[in-house]
């Protein structure tokens, strides 16, 4: 079943099964504090709140707190212990406006440590943060919530992860959704008041808007941001180089400021969830192997809005949709990561030489999956070069190397080597037990 713009509206968040929600009910019956951190305006408050009336709790109801009432803030700010201090499960939303909050907390369950005690949310990586370093190690529990995947969107299981390190080169899938359609699905995005209104004009406002409350309402509160034009600037530079290299170097020289400021505004924009740094990937195979991180827009529509670029644009053969499409293919593979069965981690892969994977999954015995990603719905024997490059040099560890693309089926070019439609991200299910 695919959710329609209608049903999202009734309300957000009940039509479809987040994986996060899982995820937060089972931590709250062995974590003391858990933790939802993700971009705002991912429907963080709709989901706790559906977790919260869900749960049959014998100990007691739920007091449910927002900082984002100036009051409720105040009251936080000058007293947190007595703020925190309550027998109840206490939910407190947006708590990165008051981070001692967390100082607090711990002293409260290191004297009661019953599990389900607190669970809070955050747009910014609240137990990372600088100045409360260590706050509450051993007694939390994180959970990472991004804009839809296309999946939830789908109902559809969002399995590949866990299904190309347990089939590997049996992994197969046809598809129905052709060039236009992954388009209009880059273009559309996942964020849920972006997906519930009625026209792309509305969502336009929605998407133009949000990045402006970045800036002032979370990146602005966590540090004095000296160049606030440049920083809409820098934005939108991220924006054309989504699932590109991140070269601190040029950005500063295309806005105009100093690589140290450029610096301390891109660790900004990935603390707040703007932006996903995706690490370079080496085991030694080459010397020559690049360090320096790709850079993702999380939501692929913020990014085509930020960058002005519509469906009807992006289906001319000139349009830069190869660029949208691999930073909507790492940005989908992230949320799935935050859920699959298979522990395993994001990264890319290039050398000096120009040999490049666009995403290498590695999980903790040294398996690999690598990723390429093409715009076309053709395949050319030269796309699988980076695949075959990594094949050799790994041997057994080797699993899977797909290129993405956006024809209807799968192909082999290689023992260990796939061409498959880019819908194998949301489409293909869980591999049997």
């Amino acid at each position: 079943m695919t959710v329609t713009v209608t049903e999202l509206k009734s309300p957000l968040g009940r039509i479809l099964q987040r994986r996060a929600e899982v995820q937060v009910a089972a931590a709250l019956l062995d974590t003391r504090v858990v933790v939802v951190n993700g971009a705002r305006q991912s429907g963080k408050s709709t989901l706790v709140r559906l977790v919260v009336q869900a749960e049959q709790r014998v100990d007691g109801p739920a007091t449910w707190r927002t900082l984002d009432d100036e009051r409720t803030l105040e009251a936080a700010v000058a007293d947190p212990s007595g703020f925190v201090d309550t027998d109840d499960l206490l939910v407190i939303d947006e708590i990165q406006r008051a981070p001692r909050l967390l100082l607090a907390m711990k002293e409260r369950v290191d004297r009661d440590p019953r599990p389900g005690r607190y669970l809070v949310t955050g747009s910014a990586r609240v137990l990372g943060l600088r100045a409360l370093p260590d706050a509450l190690p051993g007694r939390t529990e994180t959970i990472e919530l991004w804009p839809f995947s296309q999946g939830e969107m789908d109902g559809a299981p969002d399995g590949f992860v866990d299904s190309a390190f347990a089939t590997g080169p049996a992994m197969r899938h046809e598809s129905g959704l052709r060039r236009r359609d992954y388009i209009e699905r880059v273009v559309r995005g996942g964020f849920p008041e972006s997906l519930a209104r009625p026209s792309p004009e509305r969502r336009q406002r929605f998407l133009q808007s949000y990045v402006e409350d970045i800036i002032v309402r979370d990146v602005a509160a966590m540090s004095d941001i000296e160049q606030v034009p440049a920083m809409r600037a820098l934005i939108r530079l991220v924006a054309a180089r989504s699932g590109q290299l991140l070269v601190e170097s040029t950005l500063a020289s295309g806005v105009g400021l100093s690589q140290k400021t450029i610096g301390r505004y891109i660790d900004l924009l990935e603390e707040v969830f703007l932006i996903k740094r995706i690490p370079a990937w080496s085991r030694n195979l080459s010397a020559r192997a690049l360090s320096t991180p790709k850079v993702a827009i999380v939501d692929s529509g913020l990014a085509a809005d930020l960058l002005d670029l519509d469906a009807d644009y992006l289906a001319e053969p000139t349009a830069p949709l190869g660029l949208l499409l691999e930073g909507f293919v790492l940005m989908e593979l992230a949320r799935q990561l935050t859920w699959s069965t298979r522990r395993a981690r994001l990264y890319h892969y290039r050398t000096r030489d120009g040999v490049e994977v666009d995403a290498v999954l590695e999980d903790r015995r040294g398996r690999v999956v690598a990723i390429e990603v093409k715009a076309s719905s053709t395949v050319r024997n030269d796309d699988f070069r980076g695949l075959r490059h990594l094949a050799e040099r790994l041997g057994d560890d080797f699993v899977l190397g797909v290129v993405l693309y956006t024809g209807p089926e799968t192909l082999p070019f290689g023992p260990k080597i796939r061409a498959m439609p880019v819908s194998a991200l949301w489409e293909v299910g869980l591999p049997q037990s």
